[in-house]
Parts: structure tokens; sequence; C-alpha cells
């Protein structure tokens, strides 16, 4: 029995991958009817219900505040008597995983961190890359389950994983950052936005799921909204360090996620082209260039 917690975006998309290779699920979310929407096993009302039965229990969750809840509060997964191998697969950061393992382990559980490259669609497909970290043993016991989504890396102890996913998703941020101002520096330059865009995928092919967000109107669905990305760079920024002189980029793209995460936060990334459309990019500051967004969020919503 496999409990997963939090159905949003991600966490449905693994809820409906096990569930069509034959796992039996239990689900929790705290919107019930998000959970219940999917039509998948069974639908429960705390974390503490879903972990009773579980022998594997995975949380898919928005940050580290909804983390700690949904562990930690009244009604949380660690309230149960039972025993199960809990696999957190949010974008956490390393020191909730931290602050995380120890209150698991002296429960008698086991806690391994696992989070996700690549969005719910590779993980419907079964072609996502999933970073592993923490005991060899307990990492193979998940496997046949971490399989079913994509392909598992062990990549070191516990912690190791989630601080691996937030250098990725720098990288996200800035990749998405550096084709939205040459998007739009080329077409200022008199160039056809298709011929720019075209140009921008052959050095980063995957940019072209995001085709209608760079060149069109809009990014539908999206496909990782800015405020998401906002808190990832957040948390990096944190585990990184303020060094300006070392990091600038990243402070730089940090800066430009946080302004257009207030403009449009449910917008995908790539609504970053807006900002340099509009001619709205200040100039950097050494002040501003050190700023870390503020995080927001439901759990698993």
């Amino acid at each position: 029995m496999i409990t997963i917690l939090g159905t949003g975006r991600m966490g449905s998309a693994i809820a409906r991958r096990l569930a069509s290779g034959g796992f039996e699920l239990t689900l929790w979310n705290r919107t019930r009817e998000h959970a219940t929407a999917l039509g998948i096993g069974r639908v429960v009302d705390t974390p503490a219900d879903g972990a009773a039965a579980a022998d594997i229990v995975i949380s898919s969750l928005t940050g580290p505040e909804a983390l700690s809840s949904v562990y930690l509060d009244s009604g949380g997964a660690l309230e149960t008597t039972n025993r199960p191998l809990f696999i957190d697969m949010s974008t956490a950061g390393p020191d909730a995983i931290a602050a995380l393992e120890p209150r698991i382990t002296a429960t008698g559980s086991r806690l391994i961190d696992v989070p996700i490259l690549g969005g719910p669609t590779f993980v419907q497909a079964g072609q996502a890359t999933l970073l592993a970290g923490g005991d060899q043993a307990d990492i193979e016991e998940a496997r046949p389950v971490l399989e079913r989504l994509g392909t598992v890396r062990h990549v070191g102890a516990i912690g190791s994983a989630a601080r691996l996913k937030l250098i990725a998703n720098s990288m996200l941020g800035l990749v998405a950052a550096g084709a939205a101002e040459l998007q739009a520096g080329g077409v200022n330059a008199g160039l056809d936005p298709e011929e720019v865009f075209w140009v921008l995928t052959r050095v980063v092919p995957n940019l072209e799921a995001r085709h209608d967000g760079y060149v069109g109107s809009g990014q539908r669905p999206t496909l990782f909204a800015l405020r998401d990305l906002r808190k990832d760079l957040a948390l990096a920024g944190a585990m990184l360090g303020p060094d300006a002189s070392i990091l600038s980029l990243n402070a730089r793209t940090r800066q430009l996620v946080e302004e257009a995460a207030r403009d449009f936060p449910d917008e995908d990334i790539s609504a970053l082209v807006r900002r340099y459309r509009r001619g709205a990019v200040p100039a950097t500051t050494s002040s501003a260039a050190g700023r870390v967004g503020a995080t927001s969020g439901t759990q698993g919503s």
C-alpha cells in the first residue's frame, strides 16, 4: 500500500502513474475534493490516516512550511503508530529535510529525499529523473515504486538530492531568464519572433515546449509557475550564500523572477519575457541583487 500526501500537479501525476502500474493507493490533500476528483484509490481525512496502513508514504508538497505541517502538526503523518518508509518528493530544500529526518527516525521510521527532475508530463510517461538521497538499502526498497516514475540516481546521503534539486532549478531559472532576454531582444532588433525562438531551441531544445509562452500570448497550461520558481530560487539562494561577486547571475535571476511573480504568479516561467517586452527590467543594484523572494503557496493544492 502506497499513500500520497499532496495531490497538486506533481502529486496527481505521481498518483496516476502509479495507479496505472497496478499499485494500491491512498490519497490525502488539504483540499479533499482535489484528491477525490482523481478517482484513484482511497481518500482520507488526515496525513496520519494515510500513513496508518501504508508501506510507503510519498509526500509531494509546496515547500518547507507545508512539509513541516503535514508531518508534524496535529493529525500529521508522524502521529501514526505504523512505521512506513517515507519518501519526500517536494522541493523544500535541505534545511527542511535536515529538520524532518531526526523526527522521523525517532519514531522508528525512515526517510529518503527523492525530488523529481521533469514536469508532470514526464512523470506520467515514466520518463522523469529522480534524484535519491539517503541510505542505499532504503532506496533499493523503494526502487520498484520509483522506477515506475522514471530513472533513479542515488546521489548521496540524506539531503543531497534536495541540494541538487535546487541546483537544477537554479539552472532552469537562468535558462528561462536568458531565453526571455534574448527572445525580446532579438524581436526588438527587427528579427522574426519565430526565427529567434527557433535559434534558441537549437541551443536549448527543451524550450520548444514553451513556444506559446515566449512567442505567443502565453503558455497554457502552465508548466511551472513563477511563484514556484520564486520559492525554489529563494531556497537556493539561502543554500548557495549571498556572495553577489561570485553568484551575481543567480542573484539577478532571483530578482527578475521575484518581480515577475508579483505581477503574474500563476503564469508559466516563460512569462518572464513580458518584463522585457514592457521595458520594465530595472537596473541591478547591490541591494536588489541580493534580495530573496518571499514564499507562498498551499499544501498540495
